[in-house]
């Protein structure tokens, strides 16, 4: 006789998509393991770029950072405050370009919607010059370091306007009603439902902007902007290694976007709300 099965099924647990993507989760791993793989790998890196430069016969020395020390220091200084207030300036276009484009009013809308796809579509490099010599010239915009930081603002604001609006669309709508069944007012909706998880949703993809940012603000030496590329492209003219320059110059960008991805991979981590 076969048995009856009585009673209900048992619950399948589902698991994570990524656990079908990934091998493990890298989270999961030990702090000591994982430390030890990346020294290896950074190692492995390492050796492959020093084989490579030997192999083309290119010797590298970084003599000549003490005598320039100062120039670099002010070009790295000049870079830190140029992307620290791009990314204020961006915040605020971003926000408010994303709000612009859920207006009733059709002409804003389509306004701040014609000025994303625009910067998105076209390259930083354009952007700059047509912005410097052409806008700027026209509406009397002749201080380098100002001008690079609207550019820049205008920039990252239509990516951070796109990120905002995408996390304001992913709201779940009945949240909002239930908000309002409950007697919240608007402003209590915005601040205790809307506020926390727009928050939660943007964060991540925030922090990751502020590198694109701080890379982005090299293209600034184009106009003159003695920043830490400009910095870096006179002393190469002057002594002649531009190797050793400019690999000193990738080892300084990583030091400012290095934590700034640890911080994004942080809040991924934290604020998932799949965990």
């Amino acid at each position: 006789m076969s048995e009856q099965k009585t009673g209900s099924s048992p619950q399948v647990r589902k698991r994570p998509l990524g656990n079908f993507l990934f091998a493990t989760d890298p989270g999961s791993v030990r702090p000591g393991k994982t430390a030890l793989n990346y020294l290896l790998v950074c190692v492995a890196v390492i050796a492959l770029v020093w084989v490579s430069l030997g192999l083309a016969g290119i010797s590298v020395n970084f003599d000549f950072v003490a005598q320039y020390r100062t120039r670099i220091w002010d070009g790295f200084c000049m870079t830190v405050g140029i992307s620290a207030a791009s990314l204020v300036a961006s915040l605020i276009i971003g926000i408010l370009v994303a709000l612009g484009q859920g207006a009733r009013f059709l002409p804003l809308r389509y306004l701040c919607d014609l000025y994303v796809k625009i910067i998105r579509g076209t390259p930083l490099i354009v952007q700059v010059y047509f912005f410097y010599y052409i806008i700027g010239t026209a509406w009397g915009v002749d201080n380098r370091v100002f001008a690079g930081i609207l550019i820049l603002s205008f920039f990252s604001g239509a990516y951070i306007a796109e990120i905002v609006r995408g996390s304001l669309m992913s709201l779940d709508p009945t949240q909002l009603e239930a908000a309002r069944a409950v007697g919240f007012t608007r402003w209590q909706t915005m601040r205790y439902v809307v506020a926390p998880q727009l928050v939660a949703r943007t964060l991540p993809a925030l922090t990751g902007q502020v590198a694109s940012i701080i890379k982005d603000s090299s293209l600034l030496s184009v106009i003159a902007v003695i920043e830490l590329t400009q910095t870096m492209r006179e002393i190469t003219a002057t002594n002649y290694n531009f190797f050793g320059g400019f690999l000193l110059l990738g080892a300084l960008y990583l030091v400012l976007t290095l934590p700034i991805m640890a911080i994004s991979r942080h809040f991924e981590k934290k604020l998932d709300y799949a965990r």
